[in-house]
């Protein structure tokens, strides 16, 4: 028994725990101007990776994340650039490629909400929700894949939520978004894993962003009692797990959807 559990011990002391665990590693973070997306690319960035900075409208907020991914990671760049658009997607990856010469890391983060009742709910705000958050990921991931399968390496993070699962009132168009996002996530690790491609998902409650600080105070209260630790995540919070499932400590790990949601969805 002592034999075991000292080897055991032993390799649980995995190269993941380095606070280097990335080291030059070149990681596209799409809509990272702010909020998670910011707090996934700066967390990469102290991990060692050189993140890429997306962006489709603010580039004075996108500037500033540069400028904080860069006290890690001098040599991370900006792109602007619509996941809605397979141009502009194909236009940023050979950035990339010619610049870096691989993609190591793929986290589809851009997203948007467009609420309102279906019935009450125009065309305009479905497609503008399902353009983003889906066809988005599936724009950047189709230019992205075939450079993983031909390094044989790679790992694809999807950003879905957990009102892709438990639904919410005046969200249909974005339930279904990132509910979508979760067979996208299992279906393509299972294409991926034989080639060295590990696709996961994280699937955040809510968080502290301005997404959240749109939301009515009256309903923010009603939400905020429903969380059982009784608060609200920090972006912080959500680019720690990113960072766990682009790093070695989970090599065996593909095709799942880590929850952050503080107990909301259980």
């Amino acid at each position: 028994m002592n034999e075991q559990f000292e080897a055991t011990a032993i390799d649980l002391s995995h190269d993941g725990d380095s606070a280097l665990a990335l080291q030059d590693q070149i990681a596209i973070v799409t809509g990272s101007a702010r909020g998670i997306g910011r707090a996934i690319a700066v967390r990469l960035a102290k991990a060692g990776a050189i993140p890429v900075i997306n962006y489709l409208v603010g580039a004075e907020k996108a500037t500033e994340t540069l400028g904080l991914v860069q006290q890690w990671a001098p040599r991370s760049v900006s792109v602007g650039a619509d996941v809605r658009q397979p141009d502009d997607v194909a236009r940023m990856v050979d950035s990339v490629m010619a610049t870096f010469g691989r993609i190591d890391i793929l986290v589809n983060n851009a997203g948007i909400a467009r609420d309102g009742f279906l019935h009450k709910s125009d065309e305009a705000q479905w497609r503008g929700v399902i353009e983003t958050n889906l066809i988005g990921a599936y724009n950047v991931t189709r230019r992205v894949i075939p450079h993983m399968r031909a390094a044989r390496r790679g790992r694809v993070i999807n950003l879905t939520s957990v009102i892709g699962f438990s639904g919410n009132l005046g969200q249909t168009n974005y339930a279904a978004s990132k509910a979508g996002l979760v067979g996208f996530t299992r279906s393509l690790a299972l294409e991926s894993a034989a080639v060295g491609v590990r696709v996961n998902a994280v699937a955040p409650g809510f968080v502290e962003t301005a997404m959240l600080d749109a939301i009515p105070p009256e309903l923010r209260e009603r939400t905020l009692a429903r969380i059982p630790v009784g608060r609200f995540a920090k972006a912080d919070e959500i680019a720690e797990v990113v960072a766990f499932l682009a790093g070695p400590a989970s090599e065996y790990i593909t095709g799942q959807v880590i929850h952050v949601n503080g107990g909301l969805y259980l």
